[in-house]
């Protein structure tokens, strides 16, 4: 899929003033610290689409930017903010499960993962919940450059293997490299594949 246009339309806190259009919607989210901004930016081919911060925590909004005028790319807020008080991180998680279990236009949630992390509880505890309320989502993996490929299959490994303690069947795979542009035509295949299937 060529990117052709890619711009912002909407930031809000509430899922019923999100655009009406019915057009797909493509959301990313992750723990804090992940790449999300950096990767939305890669797959875009827009290097400051989406703001990127050496500060954990600043997307604190659901943000839609409107992609080749045919669906939307969708950043969400983080979960697991451990320096969030206990009020703002009741506010994320009300913004977050409000726009998954409510918006109709959901096509595919994209979870991030951080390739360097050993399996953490709130991932896992996190995807369990899509499962259970059967919302389609893939995994990805975020800064595979970071390590060196032996390293970075232990690690997948790993991860599968934990899944694997509660999925019977894994969802969609993806590894990503925003710094080198890895992953970006598989999953911007992906995306194209679904819409063509709707």
């Amino acid at each position: 899929m060529e990117i052709k246009s890619a711009e912002f339309v909407i930031s809000n806190t509430d899922v019923k003033k999100c655009p009406d259009k019915g057009l797909p919607e493509y959301a990313f989210i992750g723990r804090s610290n992940v790449g999300k901004s950096s990767l939305i930016n890669m797959l875009t081919n827009r290097r400051g689409l989406a703001m990127t911060s050496s500060k954990p925590g600043k997307t604190l909004l659901i943000n839609h930017f409107i992609i080749n005028d045919n669906w939307y790319l969708v950043d969400l807020p983080g979960y697991g903010y451990a320096t969030a008080g206990k009020s703002m991180r009741g506010k994320l998680k009300n913004i977050i499960e409000s726009y998954i279990l409510y918006r109709d236009e959901l096509t595919c949630l994209f979870v991030l993962i951080d390739c360097r992390i050993e399996p953490q509880q709130i991932d896992i505890e996190f995807m369990e919940w899509l499962g259970e309320n059967s919302i389609p989502f893939s995994i990805v993996f975020t800064k595979i450059d970071k390590l060196s490929k032996s390293k970075l299959s232990e690690n997948l490994k790993a991860y599968r293997d934990k899944l694997f303690e509660t999925w019977e069947e894994l969802p969609p795979i993806f590894i990503t490299s925003s710094e080198k542009g890895q992953g970006r035509e598989e999953l911007l295949g992906y995306i194209d594949e679904i819409n063509k299937s709707l």
